[in-house]
């Protein structure tokens, strides 16, 4: 199910803490073998470490697309946020701009909250925005 009733201040809010743990290092893109476009991604467009917070730190209420539960039942409690941002990205010397799928998940671990980016990678299927007139 896809969850859309949330105000423009509520996805800042959401934002706010995305900010706080890029800040403070407190996240980490899934870089596991269900994950491989997420790897490709990165090497593909020379997404470095600082390159990455830029895209995250950039993110606006008018990226997002929806939320959606957690499909994986153990975690089926918490909330995943999609993005689509925008980029001019260097593809091997040429520059392009690129659609990325962001999927962010904020979860409690045994020292507060870590933040998981599930999705990041090329937009690979459509998607609406929530908040602007798709183009």
């Amino acid at each position: 199910m896809k969850y859309t009733d949330f105000s423009p201040s509520e996805i800042e809010d959401c934002l706010d803490n995305v900010r706080q743990h890029v800040q403070k290092d407190r996240y980490a893109i899934a870089k596991n073998a269900n994950r491989q476009e997420n790897i490709d991604f990165i090497e593909d467009y020379k997404i470095d470490t600082q390159k990455e917070k830029d895209i995250l730190l950039s993110l606006t209420y008018k990226d997002f697309c929806y939320a959606v539960d957690n499909k994986k039942e153990a975690y089926s409690h918490e909330i995943l946020y999609i993005f689509c941002k925008q980029k001019e990205l260097d593809y091997w010397g040429s520059l392009e701009v690129v659609d990325i799928y962001i999927k962010i998940n904020i979860t409690e671990i045994s020292d507060g909250y870590f933040m998981y980016i599930v999705s990041f990678h090329k937009r690979n299927k459509a998607i609406k925005y929530l908040f602007r007139v798709n183009d």
